[in-house]
């Protein structure tokens, strides 16, 4: 899709604001019905996010489905990053709610996931279910936090802003959707809520909401005058790139400053749905942040022409191999953020910044094996946000074999659902010939195979969370429909258990922990 801006009096413009890449494809499915808009008092005027018509929660599944609804708790611990929940009890073991969100009459609106889109999801298989379930579930928790920034943010000059994005969106409702939804938004949210309700440490960036609003606005068009101040003599607009206005200073800003000033597009990647980041302050955590990866510097044309060419290289896998998985990563994944040098991760993902994955430049086929692993880490994160699967806490205790140190239930259980992606897309890439599949299947299999029943074991899986993993252990065996040929398999395991044994000699107070 490509939006244009426009002077109020609808003026021809000399250059446009650059195409947006559509973050979802033309035949998306529905992203829910939509529920009425939380009714005021006669008289009252709606507060910064109410009057937009989209900015209500949406529900999944209907009255038939056998719903797994209970409310969560509100509640948060800000040490623990990117929003999870905490308070998890075992009888809260069929619950599936909503993180929030106010429906008429005060109480929380509710998801509704049914054991099939439970299974759907456990088995990692895309479905058109399962990918509208994480889609909404991420929109209404990002309106929740969007929310709660406002509703703590002093003075007028947020509710300014949000009446701004407000205009905007009764003119182009998707370009403010994109805005607000975009991966880097949710850093910046989750980053100021924290600021707002610290006692010390930095100020809070709300400044950054004018530059949600103008990027809003210019997408859509419409005419506006607002003031912000550039960081670096640059100014940061939200999935359109950056301004770099010619003297230091607050910049007065409207329609047609995209025109007026030295511009940086964010750089759209081949294919039209997703944008490579690599401008975004906030498309990684700040560096105060303690991190084990972080974003690279912006990169040079010779820098856009390489990830461009990875990019497509890895898509045209993709759709060769696995055409569902390539469908799903289309509609899940907004943009893609460069790693730094120096890191050994090939990929990465934030909670905070649904829809993006951080990835290092690499040949096409280990990029596109990168973006299979990453996006079922935002699938299961969306999941969890809704479902107690587990009441574990963070203790480091259990074996992953893909990972030299311990790892708590939470992350074996997020390894494993990767993995077990890995071993899906593999397999149907050996079948396509594709050199070296095979072993890479028979590997990546005999790990998941290895710590399924670990995960069935542990007390502090939930009802529902057992039933997930089964579910999971389930797409796993179906993989013996299709074997590799000749003994990979059996080797596979049995160097997987040399493995095991080395590892529990390097943690002999933890070898307890890897048996069943």
């Amino acid at each position: 899709m490509t939006h244009h801006t426009r002077s109020a009096d609808a003026e021809p413009r000399s250059r446009a604001v650059p195409a947006i890449p559509d973050p979802r494809p033309a035949d998306s499915p529905p992203d829910g019905v939509p529920l009425p808009e939380q009714a005021l008092p006669e008289g009252a005027a709606p507060s910064p996010g109410q009057g937009l018509p989209w900015a209500r929660v949406r529900a999944q599944g209907g009255a038939e489905d056998r719903a797994r609804a209970v409310d969560r708790g509100q509640g948060r611990d800000q040490g623990r990053d990117q929003g999870r929940g905490q308070g998890r009890g075992q009888g809260r073991d069929q619950g599936v709610a909503l993180e929030g969100g106010a429906e008429p009459g005060g109480g929380l609106v509710r998801f509704a996931v049914s054991s099939h889109t439970l299974r759907a999801l456990a088995s990692t298989e895309p479905s058109a279910e399962g990918t509208r379930l994480v889609r909404d579930v991420r929109r209404s928790k990002r309106l929740l936090l969007l929310r709660a920034v406002l509703d703590a943010a002093p003075g007028a000059e947020a509710a300014e802003r949000w009446a701004l994005l407000e205009e905007a969106e009764r003119q182009d409702p998707e370009a403010v959707r994109d805005v607000l939804h975009y991966p880097a938004t949710g850093v910046w949210a989750e980053e100021t809520l924290r600021r707002l309700h610290a006692p010390q440490g930095p100020p809070p960036d709300l400044a950054h909401l004018g530059a949600l609003a103008v990027a809003a606005a210019l997408r859509a068009g419409i005419g506006f005058k607002a003031t912000l101040r550039p960081v670096g003599g640059r100014l940061a607009l939200p999935t359109l790139g950056l301004l770099r206005p010619d003297r230091p200073g607050p910049l007065a800003l409207t329609e047609r400053s995209w025109d007026s000033c030295a511009t940086l597009p964010l750089h759209a990647l081949p294919g039209g749905r997703t944008a490579l980041d690599d401008l975004d302050p906030y498309r990684a955590p700040p560096a105060a942040h303690p991190a084990p990866v972080r974003p690279a510097r912006r990169l040079t044309p010779k820098g856009h022409k390489r990830w461009d060419t990875q990019w497509s290289g890895a898509l045209t896998l993709l759709e060769r191999y696995d055409s569902a998985r390539a469908d799903e990563i289309g509609r899940l994944l907004r943009t893609v953020v460069p790693l730094g040098g120096g890191t050994r991760s090939s990929g990465a993902t934030l909670p905070a910044a649904a829809g993006s994955v951080l990835a290092r430049a690499q040949a096409p086929p280990a990029l596109a094996a990168t973006l299979v692993h990453e996006v079922q880490h935002g699938k299961l994160a969306a999941l969890a946000d809704v479902l107690t699967l587990h009441t574990a806490d963070r203790t480091p205790r259990l074996w992953a074999p893909w990972r030299s140190d311990p790892r708590p239930l939470e992350g074996l259980l997020h390894g494993a659902y990767a993995h077990l992606a890995l071993a899906g897309y593999w397999q149907r890439a050996a079948l396509y010939g594709a050199r070296g599949a095979w072993a890479q299947h028979a590997r990546v299999r005999a790990q998941v195979a290895a710590v399924l029943p670990v995960l069935r074991a542990q007390p502090q899986l939930t009802v529902t969370g057992r039933e997930f993993v089964d579910g999971m252990a389930a797409a796993e065996r179906t993989m013996d429909e299709l074997p590799p040929p000749g003994d990979q398999h059996a080797t596979a395991r049995r160097a997987l258990e040399r493995e095991r044994r080395a590892w529990c000699e390097a943690h002999p107070e933890l070898a307890a922990f890897v048996q069943v």
